[in-house]
């Protein structure tokens, strides 16, 4: 079962950002694309809170999401999180392989 995470990095000074900019840079996010089951991994910048990044990052199960979770970029990425002293929100979502239900399709142009 596929696995969707949301999470809302908050903090000053747009911070927030710096560290998403830092993220790409560093080649850090192109790394995780690039790991097996990664489905998604892309940031995203709320219009009425420009103190807050949006990360999406999506997994084809939890097996993947445990690898990634024990390689030695959460290192990378927690200390960038203590270097930009962000706080963070969490939403987890999982979903089947079905896809949209044919009901919801007259929703979408």
């Amino acid at each position: 079962m596929a696995i969707m995470v949301n999470i809302y990095y908050t903090g000053k000074s747009g911070n927030a950002r710096k560290f998403a900019e830092e993220m790409v840079a560093s080649g850090i996010v192109q790394e995780i694309r690039a790991e097996p089951g990664n489905l998604k991994y892309e940031y995203f910048f709320p219009m009425e809170d420009t103190q807050t990044v949006l990360l999406i990052d999506g997994w084809k199960d939890q097996a993947s999401l445990d690898i990634h979770h024990a390689s030695p970029m959460m290192k990378q990425i927690a200390e960038l999180r203590e270097k930009y002293d962000l706080h963070m929100r969490v939403e987890r979502y999982s979903f089947d392989e079905k896809g949209i239900p044919a009901s919801d399709e007259k929703f979408i142009r």
